[in-house]
């Protein structure tokens, strides 16, 4: 068991390798999707990790970034985390889920980015009509992840995916699927726990997204030129539909200091998207153990390398876990990430498992 578990381990090395080397160019298609929400990252661990967690992910923020990591998340847990965005927005994620040791773990989530209420303008009024209304982009998920062996997981969600503008709206349906394999490559004690974890992801793997509503609907005489009942007929406009932001992760991770009080968990991943270049990222993540308090964490990470006109950069970050009991805990989390021109971001979450 052991050699086909290497032997597989080895294979999947060498994919994520030939991966990152030897991505072919393609054209980059950026602003040719729709719900690009759905890529912003909302977890603040993730964020200050460079986003490169897909093979470390244990919580339920494994919704968002790889669902095979709620394998691995304890009986109960909860989570939410808000992320003020650009120009007066925020981001919001929340969910719960459960364990069952001998069935898998099921979690329910929702996410959304929050615009605000905007003025009703049009070509005549251009300064408002005195209407205002408030654009909407969510999704729920809904996931389950299982540990198949005690070095293989495998997750998957359903999301439903709604957007409105005005008296517009659309909707979508996407799935989400992941896997994490543990392997004993590069520990030098041959634990397991320390040794090389891969993890891979595809995100919103789905239907297209149009919009339709009143606000496509004009009366129209559609034969001005003859006499009947050609006047005032109801017509709709018809636009066109968009791709979701396709995303496929793959990544790897080591944890070369695992003591009773220290770990030290390093991490890449390459990304792969329909809608702009290839980028890696990296993160990495210290744990010491404080007596009377339970633990600290201290996140760094970089977004975006090697991505065309990237305004990604370094992300830093920390964590305060207080354990409640030896099966409970809450931990905060919070982000720091910087955008370039667009300035820099904060994210924060609070979860607790019990």
């Amino acid at each position: 068991m052991e050699y086909k578990i290497n032997k597989m381990s080895m294979l999947l090395i060498v994919l994520f390798l030939f991966t990152i080397l030897t991505a072919q160019e393609s054209p980059i298609r950026v602003g040719t999707t729709a719900a690009n929400f759905l890529e912003l990252g909302y977890d603040p661990r993730g964020t200050a990790m460079g986003d490169a967690v897909v093979s470390t992910v244990d919580n339920l923020s494994s919704i968002y970034w790889n669902p095979a990591g709620l394998a691995y998340m304890g009986n109960k847990e909860a989570y939410f985390a808000v992320q003020p965005w650009l120009v007066n927005t925020y981001t919001y994620f929340a969910a719960a889920g459960i364990n069952l040791p001998s069935i898998g773990s099921f979690a329910a989530g929702i996410m959304g980015i929050n615009y605000g209420e905007m003025e009703v303008t049009t070509l005549d009024l251009q300064e408002g009509t005195g209407e205002n209304f408030t654009p909407i982009d969510i999704a729920v998920n809904a996931s389950y992840g299982k540990l198949l062996t005690n070095w293989f997981a495998f997750g998957a969600t359903v999301k439903y995916i709604y957007s409105s503008i005005y008296h517009c709206n659309a909707q979508a349906v996407a799935l989400d699927i992941g896997t994490i394999i543990q392997t004993n490559f590069f520990s030098s004690s041959k634990d397991s726990r320390k040794g090389l974890k891969i993890g891979m992801s595809l995100s919103n793997y789905g239907t297209r997204l149009r919009y339709t509503g009143l606000d496509l609907l004009r009366s129209l005489d559609i034969a001005p030129d003859q006499a009947g009942n050609y006047k005032d007929v109801q017509v709709e406009f018809k636009t066109d539909s968009w791709e979701l932001p396709l995303i496929f992760r793959i990544g790897a991770s080591l944890t070369p200091i695992l003591l009773t009080n220290q770990k030290l968990t390093l991490a890449v991943n390459a990304l792969h998207v329909n809608n702009n270049s290839e980028s890696v990222n990296l993160g990495a993540e210290y744990t010491i153990g404080v007596a009377g308090l339970g633990s600290l964490a201290f996140r760094a990470g970089y977004r975006g390398l090697f991505m065309e006109d990237s305004e990604f950069g370094p992300t830093l970050g920390l964590g305060i876990i207080k354990h409640l009991s030896a099966r409970s805990a809450l931990q905060f989390d919070y982000a720091y990430r910087d955008i370039g021109i667009l300035g820099n971001v904060n994210v924060m979450g609070l979860s607790v498992s019990f």
